[in-house]
């Protein structure tokens, strides 16, 4: 009656890369998991993961990530699909593009800023206004 099929899943193993300080990396990193960055990167990350830029840390480029936490300094374009968080040592330039955005007091933040979620809201409400007006 009950069939004993037994559910195999897959877990997910997320490592966490370091680039640690005193170290400078020119070039593309992609990767499934977390990265803290401590040192320098000139080039893009992309990751299913979390972006770290510590407070030593300094990105020139382009991140792509689902998460990100921004103590230093990132000067580029910065794509984080969920949550961008920006501390008070931080120190931002460029295009970001965002799900939700938290920033602490202190924080430097010159850079044009999209919200996904709000692009999405602001279409469908464009539309809706649309159909009423041709109905």
């Amino acid at each position: 009656m009950f069939s004993t099929k037994e559910k195999t899943q897959k877990t997910k193993v997320m490592e966490i890369n370091v680039v640690a300080k005193n170290t400078a990396i020119i070039g593309n990193i992609t990767s499934e998991g977390d990265f803290r960055i401590d040192g320098n990167l000139e080039g893009n990350i992309k990751t299913k993961g979390r972006v770290i830029i510590g407070v030593e840390g300094s990105v020139k480029g382009k991140i792509d990530a689902v998460n990100s936490d921004i103590e230093g300094k990132f000067s580029g374009d910065l794509f984080v699909q969920e949550t961008l968080t920006i501390k008070a040592t931080a120190n931002i330039s460029g295009d970001v593009i965002i799900g939700k955005l938290s920033v602490e007091p202190g924080a430097t933040f010159n850079a044009s800023c999209s919200m996904k979620g709000a692009i999405k809201e602001l279409n469908q409400n464009e539309q809706q206004q649309l159909s009423e007006k041709t109905a």
